[in-house]
């Protein structure tokens, strides 16, 4: 495991790089306080509270201080990577969000969260001005927006039935670009469509399409944060083959256009710093956001 500290402080961000695979003997591990990772890459096992979870590119893994924890990589042979948020108990308490929102655990992947995810790896690695803390903060009140009152359990699955979801979404996520249909991707798990789309939804919380349409989401909103091509390039590169259709998939995820969501990057979120400031300013006469700068 490499883990390389990108930013301190309230909002410390770090980077987490695992080669572990299937001989890797999982041991006990414990969560030092609030955090949110997104997982930009491969995929890896996430049991917390008796509860399992699979996670694969595009994914969450939400930590809770004081829970013990354990990453598996039983059906995982490709390592893994993660951007992690985390934060103090008072920008917690200045975000919001009760205990069970905080112990959610793990979320699969979720357009809302996974375009401002790739914003945050395109800053990580300079390629937009915007700051992590900014989109640590922006990352942190969209998950508690997506998740507050929703409490997703996953379904048990046998550890086969496990792996051959994981490796459909590594291949589907590697395909991204191409024509996929239901079938094909069935045939590459070798199953039947319905027990793929069955089995696929239960193991990782969205259908095949879903996570199709999302893995084309995740790209694209990482080619508008680092790359200069037109937005009908960056469409069709990642597997849109109507222009009107992603950006009305594209805006229903981020909130924003691809080219509002390009200017945010190159800008650094300016917009999203006004707001957050507002919110902070009307948050001072409490002392919450004292609070907060003080953990």
């Amino acid at each position: 495991m490499t883990v390389t500290e990108l930013q301190s402080g309230p909002i410390q961000v770090v980077d987490y790089r695992c080669s572990a695979g299937p001989d890797a003997k999982p041991f006990t591990e414990l969560h030092q306080g609030y955090s949110v990772a997104y997982v930009r890459k491969g995929s890896f096992g996430y049991r917390v509270r008796g509860e399992s979870y699979e996670l694969v590119a595009g994914s969450v893994l939400v930590g809770y201080p004081g829970d013990e924890y354990l990453c598996t990589h039983d059906h995982h042979v490709c390592g893994d990577e993660c951007l992690a948020f985390h934060l103090s108990p008072g920008f917690v308490d200045l975000i919001g969000g009760d205990t069970n929102t905080w112990r959610t655990g793990g979320l699969p992947p979720l357009p809302e969260l996974m375009v401002l995810g790739e914003l945050a790896q395109a800053a990580a690695e300079g390629h937009s001005d915007a700051g992590l803390d900014e989109i640590g903060l922006w990352f942190a009140s969209r998950f508690v927006d997506v998740v507050s009152g929703r409490k997703s359990t996953p379904q048990p699955a046998a550890a086969r039935d496990r792996r051959r979801a994981v490796e459909a979404a590594l291949w589907i996520n590697a395909h991204s670009h191409e024509d996929i249909a239901l079938d094909r991707a069935a045939a590459e798990a070798g199953l039947s469509p319905f027990h793929f789309l069955r089995l696929f939804s239960r193991v990782l919380g969205v259908t095949p399409h879903q996570y199709l349409v999302r893995s084309r989401l995740r790209h694209a909103a990482r080619l508008l944060a680092d790359d200069d091509r037109p937005v009908t390039d960056v469409a069709l590169d990642v597997g849109f083959a109507d222009l009107s259709n992603f950006v009305r998939t594209f805006h229903r995820a981020a909130g924003v256009s691809p080219r509002a969501f390009r200017q945010a990057a190159r800008q650094g979120l300016r917009g999203e710093r006004k707001i957050l400031q507002d919110r902070m300013a009307a948050l001072i006469d409490d002392g919450r956001l004292i609070r907060a700068c003080s953990h």
